[in-house]
């Protein structure tokens, strides 16, 4: 029974939104379907959802000639979240809107890595200079930061960073307070893995392990029955801390190493010749690199040797975990799509047999986009929870500031 009181309301309302969200414009005829509620409440609650800004009706699709046209229902463009990534080499900036598109991107090189004042004045600044030249009418809902380090699940507190040498650092707090928007903060490998699972490779899959690489290395994340899996802290998914298993030591290049110091987008980096690169420039650069037929080619050598790595690394993973499908994200995807059958095949040679009968290797198919588009869901959460926004920009951002949506996790 779908009672229509405040609660039920609330959750129809975002039974809709959330419908929309994950898969994108749909007739009235289909919410009423896919929610099983009757046309009257779906006009209803649509209604609202339009009056608050959040969706937007358009006309009927022409090319339907039985029965009487259903309205087209689709998220309202003007509705976006801020998402970032900061890294070692860079912080990269976007504005996502709710149905994943992305508005803009822009990438910061750093010279080293910055410091989290730095980081919270960059999205500040950036912020005002969209609001007045880029995105003038939008609704910003939030910020949404992917941190290449362990985030406290209870109050985004950033515990460990290693590589960016933030340690107990209250980012929520420090973006908030620049920039004036409320904002979340969570691990760049589980958001890229919660991304992967709603909109990406592994939609709809119930048992999920993902892996992300990137400039500070290899962080994990989990999907178990379908849920996101954190740990009693948040913490768990972190692979990149745990010691590979070497068969040849000559393959060891970090005495007593974690699987991230011998896996490594440093190392690929420096097989190649660059000094910073954008995913989609590292794995052109490694394309290009191992085309010839040259066995011995340094690039090769070097690309082989991760790759036995790597895979004995996700073989303990199957064992203990036993995944559907395994996904690949920044430089691990490029290691994988050296040859994908070949890496999958060396998985199972190293995992029980019976725990890869069915498994799949996958790249993260939501490519550079996937830690923005998860970063994004965070600052998404409140709203999609309930969806209730003012019905101008100017009174929905000064509500969001003044608390009317959640700011922490």
């Amino acid at each position: 029974m779908n009672l229509m009181g405040p609660g039920g309301r609330q959750r129809n309302l975002a039974s809709v939104l959330g419908l929309l969200h994950r898969n994108g414009p749909l007739s009235r005829a289909a919410l009423t379907d896919a929610t099983g509620l009757n046309r009257s409440t779906i006009a209803d609650l649509v209604g609202e959802l339009s009056r608050s800004g959040i969706v937007e009706e358009r006309a009927p699709d022409p090319a339907r000639r039985v029965g009487r046209p259903s309205p087209i229902v689709a998220i309202d463009p003007r509705v976006v979240a801020v998402a970032v990534n900061p890294e070692v080499d860079a912080i990269t900036l976007a504005v996502v809107r709710l149905d994943q598109s992305i508005v803009l991107r822009e990438r910061h090189e750093v010279p080293r890595a910055p410091a989290p004042e730095e980081t919270a004045r960059l999205i500040a600044d950036r912020v005002a200079h969209w609001r007045t030249n880029t995105i003038p009418d939008a609704v910003i809902v939030g910020i949404g930061l992917a941190v290449p380090g362990l985030v406290r699940a209870s109050d985004g507190l950033v515990r460990d960073a290693p590589h960016l040498h933030w340690r107990d650092t209250p980012l929520r707090e420090l973006v908030e307070d620049a920039a004036g928007l409320p904002t979340r903060v969570g691990n760049d490998a589980s958001l890229g893995a919660m991304a992967e699972h709603l909109f990406g490779a592994a939609r709809d899959v119930g048992d999920v392990v993902y892996l992300n690489g990137g400039a500070s290395g290899i962080g994990g994340g989990l999907i178990i029955g379908g849920i996101p899996v954190g740990g009693a802290d948040g913490y768990a998914g972190e692979f990149g801390q745990n010691r590979p298993g070497i068969a040849d030591e000559s393959d060891r290049r970090a005495t007593g190493g974690v699987l991230e110091d011998e896996v490594s987008r440093a190392r690929l980096l420096d097989a190649v010749g660059l000094e910073s690169a954008d995913e989609p420039t590292l794995a052109a650069a490694v394309a290009a690199a191992i085309a010839g037929d040259d066995p011995d080619d340094p690039i090769r050598c070097e690309v082989e040797r991760q790759r036995r790595i790597l895979a004995t690394a996700l073989g303990n993973a199957v064992n203990v975990l036993n995944p559907s499908v395994v996904v690949l994200g920044g430089f691990l995807a490029t290691l994988a799509e050296v040859d994908v059958d070949d890496l999958r095949d060396r998985v199972r040679g190293q995992a029980m047999p019976a725990s890869t009968e069915t498994l799949e290797l996958r790249s993260a198919c939501l490519a550079e986009d996937r830690l923005l588009i998860g970063a994004a869901e965070l600052a998404f959460a409140g709203i999609l929870a309930d969806p209730a926004l003012p019905t101008s920009a100017e009174d929905a951002e000064r509500d969001l500031v003044s608390g009317a949506a959640p700011s922490s996790p």
